[in-house]
């Protein structure tokens, strides 16, 4: 049997096995998007974002949730059974999914302004259906522990497709539909990737009958009856404002959006996924403990210290960064940020403490979250959307974000006995931090409009302050003892 420390080892190896592909497919992602937003305008990233959001929504469901159930059986052959079950739902899904928009592409089109997808919207049930295999063959890989296929995947995924879009853009294609194209690439090689360490290591098709799919049907069938509604509500929340920024305006400024809140969430979601991954199993050995609400604190600080800086920074300082990053065409975007960003550092220090509902067995309460959350960016939305006015949508939409996700965070802290002022004064500790640097950007930007100027003062700031924080808090070293990706260089001595 093996050891406990052979177990920690390997489950230390397995995350960072994990967060080492995603990181480097991000890296990539973020690399290339200065070159990407000077070849394509923002109405080319707006059709994208489009064409991701409608497939991806429906992506999500595409094997109506039964690839999770591939983790659960005890022998090898049901779970392969569960494999081909969840690929050949994905199809059909898919399928029907092509035949709705033979039927109704105009009307689908008309209704989120989205006349220039044309022909290319019948892509969408192409992208479900890869999407349906990947997740399948993702779940597949995670049971069987070949995690290096998985980072293997991601890493292809995000070069082919970062390389496709660049070539595309380089001979001549330059239009949202080589973006479009590229997304396909990508996700074609991911799945390759995937399927060919599958087959390859033993996949028992010629065991799987139709009597023992229709047993997996039966066995599993709160998947589809009950998971699939929350996963397509949670979906839809994420993808709502490009489908109703899309319906008010037009691509230009869902472009803007799209591309906007996606390099603000990609660090930010890297690095409370990476804390996730091991708080989940932390918070459930400290909750057996008694130490449950020191461990929440810790991490509530650790959240707080490494995210207000940097988005306070962004708050001030949003549009003249994306200005010099990405090319002035793309201000606009910089300012979308900013009104987003504080909302975007509450989800950012509540994502990784939201898993603690799922601890107390409280799931009722994460349904019902959902339900308003969704309620709530639709109203925000739709009230900017009649208004006419893109600042008001994104602005109502930032402020229910910030009640919404406070309140989320809130409740966690209450579950695990961490008083509401304790987590005040580790914010205001923070924010104390902040001051002079606000100071510094706020005369900055009074006497000079120089972009590339201030985006580097900012840059400097940050730069600074981790490297401060770095090295005169003790407890930022010792909470980085529970990151097995961190390297042991910048782990405390003991």
């Amino acid at each position: 049997m093996p050891s406990k420390n052979t177990n920690e080892k390997r489950f230390a190896s397995d995350v960072l096995t994990l967060v080492g592909g995603t990181g480097i497919a991000q890296i990539v992602a973020i690399a290339v998007s200065p070159i990407l937003s000077r070849i394509y305008s923002p109405s080319d990233f707006g059709i994208l974002a489009l064409f991701v959001s409608l497939s991806g929504i429906l992506g999500s469901i595409a094997c109506l949730r039964y690839e999770m159930s591939i983790m659960l059986p005890d022998s090898k052959e049901e779970a392969d059974t569960q494999l081909i079950l969840s690929i050949i739902v994905a199809l059909l899904f898919s399928t029907i999914t092509a035949i709705i928009f033979l039927l109704f592409k105009n009307p689908i089109l008309q209704l989120f302004n989205a006349q220039e997808l044309g022909n290319y919207v019948y892509l969408i049930p192409l992208f479900i259906f890869l999407q349906g295999m990947f997740l399948s063959l993702n779940f597949w890989n995670s049971r069987n522990k070949k995690f290096k296929n998985m980072a293997h995947a991601r890493i292809s995924a995000s070069l082919s497709k970062a390389g496709t879009q660049v070539g595309a853009g380089g001979i001549g294609y330059v239009s949202g539909i080589s973006l479009i194209i590229g997304s396909l690439v990508g996700k074609i090689f991911s799945v390759i990737t995937l399927v060919h360490s599958a087959f390859k290591k033993g996949v028992y098709v010629r065991q799987v009958n139709f009597r023992s799919i229709g047993a997996g049907i039966r066995r599993y069938k709160k998947f589809p009856l009950i998971d699939t509604w929350s996963t397509l509500l949670n979906s839809l929340s994420w993808q709502l404002p490009v489908l109703l920024l899309s319906a008010f305006f037009n691509s230009a400024i869902v472009g803007f959006y799209s591309l906007g809140f996606r390099l603000l969430q990609m660090p930010m979601s890297f690095i409370g996924s990476s804390i996730s991954q091991v708080f989940y199993q932390r918070a459930t050995e400290s909750k057996n403990e008694g130490t449950l609400n020191v461990l929440v604190e810790n991490v509530f600080r650790i959240l707080v210290l490494i995210g207000l800086f940097p988005i306070l920074i962004l708050t001030l300082s949003g549009d003249a960064i994306f200005g010099v990053i990405l090319g002035m065409e793309w201000v606009e975007a910089g300012i979308y940020v900013q009104i987003l960003s504080i909302w975007g550092f509450i989800w950012f220090i509540s994502s990784p403490l939201s898993t603690l509902y799922v601890v107390f067995e409280k799931q009722e309460f994460g349904l019902k979250f959902n339900t308003f959350n969704l309620i709530t960016r639709a109203l925000s939305l739709l009230i900017g959307g009649y208004l006419g006015d893109v600042y008001v949508a994104l602005g109502l939409f930032a402020i229910s974000g910030i009640f919404m996700y406070g309140y989320l965070c809130l409740k966690m802290l209450h579950y695990a006995d961490v008083k509401n002022s304790t987590a005040a004064k580790i914010i205001f500790s923070s924010f104390k931090l902040f001051v002079p640097a606000a100071l510094l950007l706020v005369v900055l930007r009074l006497f000079s409009d120089n972009l590339y100027l201030i985006t580097g003062v900012a840059a400097s700031l940050c730069i600074t302050y981790y490297l401060y924080i770095l090295k005169t808090d003790s407890q930022l070293q010792s909470l980085l003892e529970i990151l097995p990706m961190v390297p042991d260089s910048m782990k405390k001595k003991k």
